[in-house]
């Protein structure tokens, strides 16, 4: 079996060892590895290095650059087993799920790589001997801070973005889950990324972005995590007169219609609720179910989360793997304790398996207050909530609610309820029967306290750039 990999901090194209804290298994709580911890020397360094990566990097050609993105694409693939591993074993989600978080990781990249090639200006019309031209260019040094559930595929979008646009970046990964971030960067090095375009970092979170966003270097900020920590740095950008792109956390409804099969469409919801068991900021979590098929689509949804094997990610045979730390699961007993104070009915799950590694199984709860907490805070774990609605209205207005805007759900086999949906829930990302909110070609990000901007698409990469209008009088 591929081994835990070792962690180091990689500034101007070095790997540099330093004392930090310690990385668990969330499996079986056991000591993985050391992560490093970033001085402000080290900070300093990479802002230096990341300014003299930028000057090289923004003037090599997008095809060139589009090369260099592609040969460490490749070189992740190669090394897709070692890499899963790793985040298995530090994150704890199923094996399986962490080499599609690789693959996608990967396609994500690739995409941004050739929509790169593609950042066209334009030319517009002018009077006799004067042109009009609009450039994008690369925006500058980027300053990224990537959250613990997904280690890869987060980073990879901030990466991805950055680099095919011609930006440099400074990666701050997550400490708890940082082998992901470790393994991505080195696939960028071995592929011969110019040093200093790109560069790592870990350290105490709120001391590495205090330091960072004010640093006149940094000229965008792009982060994905809670809400309130979201609003402190955006707080901080804006003081600074930095863009940012905000990706904060969501509490998705699920609007299923009562012309939906109950059965089938429950089956498929466990499915996408047991997904990196529900720390997820797009999982599934708020089900407004149509009375008429109400009590089927509950009893259905509860049986199979009942059926759903939890253990330990390594062995395939698991469907749901631990909790990442144990903040989740004082967090889940909390909101199972609190609902059912308040009348909920607890129709699976509900309470930890064991008491050696973070194992919480899928929980049901049902006809659940609005005033409960975890209809209120976004529980971020195996939680559903299923309560019923009276029309397709009354789930439009209680998926509105609240002030998360981030993703939402909807099953319905009519077009005109399809229509009212696309139309009428406030979110960024809006999947009709389906449960995937987004993927590379396509723009994903929130409203609301959700945050702003976007990661992915045309959209996605254009917050990289930025746009200047030249107006030229031939003479």
């Amino acid at each position: 079996m591929a081994r835990y990999p070792d962690l180091e901090l990689y500034i101007g194209g070095q790997w540099k060892n330093a004392p930090g804290q310690l990385v668990l298994n969330p499996a079986d709580e056991s000591v993985l590895g050391t992560v490093p911890t970033a001085t402000q020397a080290d900070l300093d360094a990479a802002l230096s290095a990341a300014a003299d990566g930028f000057k090289k990097w923004s003037k090599t050609s997008p095809s060139k650059r589009s090369e260099i993105i592609g040969k460490a694409v490749g070189l992740m693939r190669e090394r897709v087993e070692e890499m899963a591993v790793a985040m298995t074993l530090e994150q704890g989600k199923p094996i399986a799920q962490s080499r599609m978080e690789i693959l996608r990781g990967c396609e994500i990249i690739e995409w941004d790589a050739a929509e790169g090639r593609r950042t066209y200006g334009r030319v517009i019309p002018g009077e006799a001997g004067m042109k009009h031209m609009v450039l994008r260019q690369p925006i500058g040094v980027v300053a990224a801070f990537s959250p613990w559930n997904f280690p890869m595929s987060s980073p990879a979008r901030k990466v991805g973005g950055a680099l095919a646009a011609g930006c440099s970046i400074i990666l701050k990964a997550s400490e708890e889950t940082p082998a992901g971030a470790v393994q991505l960067v080195r696939a960028f090095h071995d592929a011969g990324l110019p040093p200093g375009v790109l560069n790592l970092v870990f350290g105490t979170p709120s001391e590495i972005s205090e330091y960072l966003i004010p640093q006149n270097l940094v000229r965008l900020i792009t982060f994905t995590g809670s809400i309130p920590v979201g609003k402190h740095l955006a707080e901080m950008a804006g003081r600074h007169m930095k863009p940012a792109i905000m990706e904060l956390g969501g509490h998705a409804p699920v609007i299923v219609c009562a012309d939906v099969d109950p059965v089938a469409t429950a089956a498929t919801a466990v499915i996408g609720k047991t997904r990196n068991a529900g720390q997820v900021c797009v999982s599934p979590t708020r089900f407004f179910v149509e009375e008429a098929i109400y009590g089927k689509f509950t009893e259905t949804f509860a049986d199979k989360a009942r059926a759903v094997k939890v253990g330990d990610g390594l062995d395939p045979s698991n469907q749901m793997g631990p909790l990442a730390n144990h903040r989740r699961i004082e967090a889940m007993e909390m909101f199972v304790a609190d609902a059912k104070a308040k009348g909920a009915r607890l129709l699976a799950g509900g309470e930890r398996l064991g008491n050696r590694g973070y194992y919480f199984p899928l929980t049901v709860l049902a006809d659940l207050p609005d005033d409960a907490r975890a209809m209120q805070q976004e529980p971020f774990g195996p939680l559903a909530l299923i309560n019923p609605v009276a029309s397709l209205d009354e789930a439009i207005e209680k998926a509105n609610a609240l002030p998360y805007g981030l993703a939402a759900y909807a099953f319905t086999r009519s077009a005109r309820n399809a229509d009212r949906l696309a139309e009428g829930v406030e979110v960024g990302n809006l999947s009709i029967n389906n449960l995937v909110a987004s993927i590379a070609e396509t723009p994903f990000g929130g409203v609301k306290d959700s945050g702003y901007g976007r990661e992915g698409g045309t959209e996605g990469l254009s917050h990289y750039t930025v746009v200047k209008n030249v107006s030229h009088l031939m003479m």
